[in-house]
């Protein structure tokens, strides 16, 4: 949630959109409900605040506490909002195959060490960038377990697969990575 566009001219109610978000991230800042003015409520929200981050407590936003909950209110966003989705599609004839290096190679490796710890029968491969022997034994070890044609080349029906299997993880086994 981000103050918007009209908020520009109405400095309280982007005071109280970001003292609400401030407080979905931290339930000791009372929640509020932005309305453009300055009553009771707000003022509680400013005082906790201020409390909170040891800030002489007036209920009074001067620039040393607005300075604050601007820095306060973009952390909170960060940790409200869902992450970013990377999108990493491979084309019809695109693949990755034995040597080739990059970002694609880096995120095929993590999603495989990650899968490899759910399926024992995978090779754990290193993660470096470099589709290596190790990569291609893990992939080819995929596609057997997939029942997809064992060629050890990430073509879009493994990648796919992939992706599919680690999506399918529990946020618990994907930490497991490292």
């Amino acid at each position: 949630m981000r103050p918007t566009e009209s908020f520009i001219q109405q400095p309280i109610r982007s005071l109280q959109t970001m003292l609400q978000v401030i407080s979905l991230n931290d339930p000791r800042i009372q929640m509020i409900i932005p309305d453009g003015i300055y009553g009771k409520s707000t003022m509680i929200a400013v005082n906790q605040f201020q409390q909170l981050y040891n800030i002489p407590i007036t209920g009074i936003v001067d620039q040393n506490t607005w300075d604050k909950i601007v820095e306060i209110y973009d952390y909170a966003r960060i940790n409200i909002e869902p992450a970013e989705n990377i999108e990493i599609i491979l084309n019809k004839n695109e693949s990755l195959k034995l040597n080739d290096e990059g970002a694609y190679v880096y995120f095929l490796q993590t999603m495989l060490k990650a899968l490899s710890n759910k399926y024992p029968a995978m090779i754990a491969p290193d993660i470096s960038g470099n589709y290596d022997t190790n990569t291609y034994d893990a992939v080819k070890e995929f596609q057997k377990l997939s029942s997809l044609q064992e060629t050890g080349q990430t073509d879009k029906a493994t990648w796919k697969q992939i992706v599919h299997h680690f999506s399918l993880l529990s946020a618990a086994d994907k930490i497991k990575i490292l």
